[in-house]
């Protein structure tokens, strides 16, 4: 357990990959999106403008799962760290980034109903959908996306540490033709409207709780790989 909390703080160390960098993102996609709104409605358009900014950091969490592993993980070799204590304190604070994330997506959603869109209906944080389970389904929601997103690119860069270029490449496009064989079986069987279907029934909450159990399973194998990765 002390050396996982090693993990984190050296994961820590590097502030600007899990905190600053993030919110330089959505600062960054925040104020372009006020800016265009502004300068919309100063043209005379009006209605609710929404933008998808919002998921520049999330996007980004994909670069830090990557980040995280090549980064970090030599050094932590070198520090006799094990890899069981190097995957979980690093998962650890992803888990932090992401629930930081949250929390300020939500608070950005809960000023943004009560200042009527920053005073120019505009919705950089709040959309009705994620809300409808209220803060707290929100907050689920983002958490969700944002491991999921880091997971995919810890995952990616564990294949690519343990099996080289290679096998990463090969196993994208593998992951390409096992989707576009889906999809061929899906539309020769006319069953697109039983998926979409069964998308709406799941609702955003439910399509975050299932995020999670991918990024699950995708971090259970990514633990496997990591266990014969060399540094």
């Amino acid at each position: 357990m002390n050396r996982t909390l090693r993990v984190v703080r050296m994961q820590l160390i590097n502030r600007q990959t899990y905190v600053w960098v993030p919110l330089l993102v959505l600062g960054g996609a925040f104020i372009l999106s006020v800016a265009i709104w502004w300068i919309l409605a100063g043209s005379g358009v009006t209605g609710n403008f929404y933008g998808g900014g919002a998921q520049a950091p999330l996007w980004y969490l994909a670069v830090v799962g990557v980040q995280a592993l090549t980064l970090t993980f030599p050094f932590s070799q070198a520090m006799s760290v094990t890899r069981r204590e190097f995957f979980f304190g690093t998962y650890l604070i992803a888990a932090l980034s992401a629930a930081s994330l949250a929390v300020v997506f939500v608070i950005g959603g809960w000023i943004e109903t009560l200042t009527g869109g920053w005073g120019l209906n505009g919705y950089f944080f709040y959309s009705a959908e994620i809300w409808q389970g209220g803060p707290l389904g929100a907050a689920f929601i983002f958490f969700a996306i944002a491991m999921l997103m880091f997971t995919l690119g810890f995952t990616g860069a564990t294949v690519y540490k343990r099996f080289g270029p290679t096998v990463f490449t090969v196993s994208l496009i593998g992951l390409g033709v096992v989707l576009v064989a889906a999809m061929f079986v899906i539309g020769r069987l006319n069953a697109w409207g039983q998926v979409f279907s069964w998308i709406g029934e799941q609702g955003p909450l439910g399509m975050a709780a299932w995020g999670l159990v991918a990024a699950a399973a995708l971090a259970a194998a990514a633990f496997a790989t990591l266990r014969r990765a060399t540094p």
